[in-house]
């Protein structure tokens, strides 16, 4: 037996290191700040005022909670750590956007094996920068180290997030009709899912250097990798202003008709047209350097569309011209026809644009 004390410290948990770190964060999640917010970090919970609820009359409140998968591990292998807080953020505000809620507050989790201050305090930057875009507070969250569980370098964030929106202005498959258009959003890159068949294919089968340059890609394949996800969150919601939006689909983890499906309803069939845009070069990388089917791609990856927004035809060039005053690249993507012989809500056919 040891004769020496045991302590949390020697057990691999550094409670300092984690004070310093919450204090090196605080700066960062102030600029987050709304007007509902009360009280500042270091409680137990964060506080909200749900009076600032009285405006709606009958509000629904809308939840999410998500993370970023294995992107993390591209993030750890750069040492870059203040962009994977924006794929937190869009990952779970841009999920609540979809029913037309506004964001409200998040709170964040992050898991480390050893905590180093200025990398946690860098994840929190990103989390409260991506914040600031989605219109949301953070309003609290947890640092929690597990020595023996997780290398000194690893780690890993998750996120829950609370919208609101008025009952009779919730979006969705009961409001979509035969003859409406799917207006496709263009993603900024893989964003958030997928990326355990992107590391397999670049990195553990074709052994590529995340710091190489890959001409196709015009920058580092690490670069490329750590693009932070788009945020459509306040795109979306400017899109619930100007027209009248039916509903959005975020297109994440299942691909593009996957995600559509899950809002058209029983009867209804979308169509979406690949020669309406050209992937990003990203995708054929893989595809081409893992010899992965079409079929496989779609279901994985995004393809360069992270958000749906399905209208009414005649609000397309409305719909359009309001994104792209917002700097959003959209286009119209297919339509909604009758269900008939089809068995799924939504498919993709033709060729994509070269």
């Amino acid at each position: 037996m040891s004769e020496t004390s045991a302590s949390y410290a020697s057990a691999g948990v550094d409670i300092e290191a984690g004070d310093r770190a919450v204090e090196l964060m605080k700066e960062w999640v102030k600029k987050t700040q709304r007007p509902e917010v009360l009280g500042g970090l270091g409680g137990f919970a964060g506080l909200f005022d749900a009076s600032a609820l009285k405006r709606f009359e009958r509000p629904l409140l809308a939840s999410a909670t998500d993370g970023v998968g294995t992107k993390v591990d591209i993030a750890r292998r750069l040492g870059v750590y203040d962009t994977i807080g924006h794929d937190l953020v869009a990952m779970v505000m841009d999920d609540i956007v979809v029913c037309g809620a506004e964001p409200l507050f998040m709170t964040d989790y992050i898991c480390v094996g050893k905590v180093h201050p200025e990398r946690v305090a860098a994840i929190v930057k990103g989390i409260a920068e991506g914040c600031v875009l989605a219109g949301c507070a953070l309003v609290g969250g947890e640092t929690a180290e597990h020595p023996g569980l997780l290398g000194p370098d690893d780690f890993d964030v998750a996120g829950a997030g609370t919208g609101v929106v008025e009952a009779d202005r919730l979006l969705g498959a009961d409001r979509i009709r035969t003859g409406d258009a799917v207006i496709a959003m263009a993603a900024s890159g893989l964003h958030s899912n997928g990326y355990s068949l992107v590391r397999h294919v670049l990195l553990d089968q074709a052994g590529l250097d995340l710091e190489a340059r890959v001409d196709e890609l015009g920058r580092t394949l690490g670069e490329e990798l750590l693009v932070p996800t788009k945020i459509y969150s306040l795109d979306c919601l400017a899109l619930t202003r100007t027209t009248d939006v039916h509903a959005f689909s975020h297109v994440t983890g299942g691909g593009l008709a996957a995600n559509l499906a899950r809002v058209i309803p029983d009867g209804l069939h979308a169509i979406v047209d690949r020669s309406t845009w050209t992937p990003a070069p990203i995708f054929d990388l893989v595809g081409k350097t893992g010899r992965v089917e079409r079929l496989e791609l779609e279901k994985t990856l995004n393809m360069g569309v992270g958000m749906i927004a399905i209208v009414p035809e005649e609000s397309a060039d409305v719909a359009l011209e309001t994104l792209a005053d917002r700097g959003v690249e959209a286009w119209v993507a297919g339509e909604i026809t009758e269900r008939g012989d089809h068995t799924t809500g939504a498919e993709m056919v033709g060729d994509y644009s070269v």
